[in-house]
């Protein structure tokens, strides 16, 4: 309960003086700048924002920005391309030249991670339309019509991220050496053995610099399941995946059941770039093709939906309706979730959403969306009517 009470906090704590417009706002200390300048004085901006994330970063010995060497050695796996020095860590801190060889904490065959069971219906944020909640995709993807109680989802959350959000809500992924070193036979024969688990969540952190092991225990899982056995294989990322991979995900994905769900951060690459301390193109181009190439082979279950964050001050109204108007232009069925902030990691100065704008937000993407659905709803009760 004093975790929650410290969230309830003075007005005067959310109002800071920007320091590009010098004009009071709702601004996150961790950034010091609105949105608005954020957005339209960008080039002004970046010299603060990158030093927060120098910031933010440093107590977890992670590089500032990705790094980009003339010499280094090429990192694909995800959208940041790092080229790394020797001596240099990647942007995810899993990935080291050593010597001039890439030595990764995450191959084919091991990980740093943590698993455990989730029982149904879990926290997921597709659990309202999922097959595990619902019985959607009866029985080809579901073991009951009625919903999965009594069955698990192995919740598997990877540590390090190509992403460095600064309202983190799982911001303990940056501590990897904490993260037990999993081999993918022992992760794969876990699954296997527990005929309970009826789904696998990719999580963290992010699961994009782990795809490579991601996608060679999904094959083991999918080569050695019996036929009848139902293990759907889930997403939660921020999208930002080599494209080759991600499609490679995706089919996984396909096949078994499960649903991808892209955490669509902003929809400004400044803002994102901001928040997270990355641009976003990448990832919008990814969920686009993901529905070009999947969305149309398994209609009775959606392959794909969208979460975003409302960060109070940031992600407002006009953000949300400007990803909503993104993911209507596609197609208007699918799914979309809004979450509700709470304070955490570098953005603990910054109130749970505000009622008014939660359903400001909900409203906006209702005009160009056909199923949006509010997460996080416990947090309501504890939010400022506005600010």
């Amino acid at each position: 309960m004093v975790i929650w009470v410290s969230f309830i906090r003075d007005k005067k704590t959310w109002i800071n003086t920007c320091m590009i417009c010098g004009e009071e706002k709702v601004v996150s200390n961790s950034i010091g700048v609105c949105k608005e300048c954020i957005i339209t004085h960008f080039n002004e901006a970046r010299e603060i924002i990158e030093r927060a994330h120098k910031i933010a970063r440093e107590s977890f010995s992670l590089p500032p920005k990705p790094p980009k060497s003339r010499s280094g050695l090429l990192c694909n796996i995800c959208s940041n391309n790092c080229i790394i020095e020797d001596g240099e860590v990647g942007y995810c801190g899993l990935r080291r030249n050593i010597g001039g060889k890439l030595v990764s904490l995450s191959t084919q065959n091991y990980a740093p991670l943590y698993a455990y069971l989730d029982p149904h219906i879990t926290n997921c944020c597709a659990a309202w339309f999922c097959p595990a909640a619902t019985g959607l995709g009866y029985p080809k993807y579901a073991v009951s019509k009625n919903g999965e109680r009594g069955y698990y989802n192995l919740a598997v959350f990877l540590y390090g991220c190509n992403f460095s959000c600064l309202f983190c809500q799982n911001w303990d992924h940056k501590n990897i050496k904490q993260g037990k070193i999993v081999r993918s036979k022992d992760l794969v024969n876990n699954v296997l053995m527990n005929d309970k688990i009826t789904c696998i969540c990719y999580f963290g952190g992010s699961p994009e610099p782990h795809l490579p092991f991601i996608i060679n225990v999904n094959k083991m899982i999918l080569e050695n399941k019996t036929e009848k056995r139902i293990i759907r294989i889930c997403y939660e990322w921020n999208g930002a995946g080599n494209p080759m991979l991600v499609k490679k995900a995706a089919e996984q994905a396909l096949v078994s059941g499960g649903i991808i769900k892209f955490d669509l951060k902003a929809f400004s690459p400044e803002l994102n770039y901001a928040l997270c301390g990355v641009r976003n193109e990448v990832v919008y181009n990814n969920f686009k093709m993901i529905y070009d190439e999947f969305w149309h082979e398994r209609l009775d279950v959606p392959i794909l939906t969208a979460t975003t964050l409302l960060v109070p001050g940031y992600v407002d109204a006009d953000e949300v309706e400007k990803i909503a108007r993104f993911i209507a232009s596609i197609d208007r069925n699918i799914p979309y979730s809004l979450l509700i902030f709470h304070p955490d990691f570098k953005m603990r100065d910054l109130p749970i959403t505000p009622q008014k704008e939660v359903y400001e937000a909900l409203d906006r993407a209702r005009k160009h969306l056909k199923n949006v659905y509010l997460g996080n709803k416990f947090l309501l009760h504890m939010a400022p009517a506005q600010l």
